[in-house]
C-alpha cells in the first residue's frame, strides 16, 4: 500500500536502503552508548533492522490486502503492536542463543525489552496511518475519475441527444414542405427530396464528435440553402462571405445549421417581402466568430430569441466547453443578429 505510492521502483529501493542504513547506524551507536562492545553491538543493530524491515513488509501485505474501516479502526494499532511484540522477542530469542555467555550483554538485552517493543512499535504504527492516508487517497482519486468518467458521458449521451433532435427537426419542416408541393408543383417537390436526400446522407455519416473544417461546414449550410429555397424560391437570400483565413479554421459539426434555420424561420415567417439574410464568419484572436443577421417583425417576433436552434446550440457550447457566453444575440431596428464564439482547439 504505501510502495504504491512510488511510481519509480528505483526510488523505492533507494528508500528501503536509505531506511535500513539509517536505522541500523543508530542502533549501533545507541548500543555502543550503553557499553555494549562492538563485535556484539553489530550482530544486534542487524537484526533488530531485520525485524524493523520484515514488520514493514509484514504490515505492507497485510494493509494491501484489508484497510481497516470504521469499527475495525482499532487493528490500525493493534496489529502493529502485536508484530512488534513478536519481532522483538524473536530478536532476543536469536540473540540469547547466539551470546548465551554474554553475561552483561543478556542482562541488557532483558531489561531492554520494552524499550526496544516501543522504538520498534512507534514507527510501525506510523507506517499503518501512513497506509490509511494512501488508501483514502487512492479512494478519494478513484471516486473523482469515477465521476469525472460519469459526468463526461452524461454530457456525451445528452450532446448525441440534442443531436438526433436537430435532424428530426429539420426533417420533419422539410417534409411538410414537400408533402404541399406535391399537388401544386410535384417537380420542386421531386427537386426538394433529392436535395434532402444528399443532405442528410452527407451528415448522418460524420461521427458527431467529430469537428469539420469552416469550409465543410459552409458547404452543408449551402446544401440545406438549396432545400430553403425550393420551399421559399425567389423571397430568400442568403450572402455568406468568409475570410480565407477562416476558411482553415474548425467547429463542431452542424452547428451554424439551426441557427440559420432560426434565421430563416423567423425572418420569412414574420416578414411578407423578400428577406435578406447575412453570415459572416472570421478570426478573432483564438475565436472563430460566425454573426448571422436576419429582419425580424419587432411586432410579432420576441427579440430575445428563445426558440429551439439557439437553445440547442447553447446548450451544446455550453456542454463542449463549460461556458455559457459563447452565444450572444442583439436586435436592433428591425435586425436580429446572433454572434457565435467557437474556441480553436490547439
Amino acid at each position: 500500500m504505501i510502495f504504491k505510492a512510488f511510481t519509480k521502483p528505483q526510488l523505492i529501493k533507494y528508500i528501503i536502503s536509505g531506511t535500513a542504513f539509517g536505522w541500523f547506524l543508530g542502533c549501533f551507536f545507541i548500543l555502543r552508548n550503553f557499553g555494549v562492545e562492538a563485535n556484539l553491538a553489530w550482530p544486534d543493530a542487524l537484526a533488530y533492522t531485520g525485524v524493523f524491515l520484515a514488520g514493514v513488509f509484514v504490515l505492507e501485505i497485510i494493509f494491501g490486502f484489508y484497510m481497516p474501516k470504521g469499527r475495525n479502526s482499532w487493528l490500525l494499532f493493534s496489529i502493529p503492536l502485536v508484530l512488534s511484540f513478536v519481532g522483538v522477542l524473536v530478536h532476543k530469542m536469536i540473540l540469547q542463543w547466539l551470546f548465551s555467555e554474554e553475561i552483561f550483554y543478556l542482562e541488557l538485552l532483558q531489561e531492554s525489552f520494552y524499550l526496544r517493543w516501543a522504538f520498534l512499535a512507534v514507527p510501525e504504527i506510523l507506517v499503518a496511518v501512513i497506509a490509511l492516508v494512501i488508501s483514502r487517497l487512492e479512494l478519494q482519486e478513484e471516486t473523482q475519475k469515477r465521476e469525472a468518467t460519469i459526468n463526461q458521458l452524461s454530457r456525451e449521451a445528452e450532446l448525441t441527444s440534442i443531436r438526433q433532435q436537430l435532424q428530426p427537426h429539420f426533417l420533419f419542416n422539410s417534409l411538410n414542405s414537400i408533402s404541399a408541393l406535391v399537388v401544386s408543383q410535384p417537380q420542386k417537390a421531386r427537386e426538394m427530396v433529392l436535395q434532402l436526400s444528399d443532405f442528410l446522407r452527407g451528415t448522418i455519416r460524420k461521427d458527431h464528435k467529430e469537428w469539420v473544417s469552416l469550409e465543410e461546414e459552409l458547404g452543408y449550410l449551402k446544401m440545406y440553402l438549396d432545400i430553403e429555397r425550393v420551399r421559399f424560391g425567389h423571397r430568400l437570400h442568403v450572402e455568406i462571405d468568409s475570410g480565407e483565413l477562416s476558411e482553415e479554421l474548425r467547429l463542431p459539426q452542424l452547428l451554424v445549421q439551426p441557427l440559420l434555420e432560426n434565421a430563416i424561420k423567423h425572418g420569412l415567417y414574420g416578414l411578407t417581402g423578400d428577406v435578406d439574410i447575412q453570415v459572416k464568419a472570421f478570426k478573432e484572436q483564438n475565436y472563430l466568430m460566425i454573426q448571422i443577421a436576419n429582419p425580424f417583425d419587432e411586432e410579432s417576433t420576441p427579440s430575445s430569441g428563445v426558440g429551439f436552434g439557439l437553445s440547442s446550440v447553447k446548450r451544446r457550447l455550453e456542454l463542449l466547453f463549460g461556458r455559457t457566453d459563447l452565444l450572444k444575440t442583439d436586435s436592433n431596428a428591425g435586425r436580429f443578429t446572433v454572434t457565435l464564439k467557437i474556441p480553436q482547439l490547439k
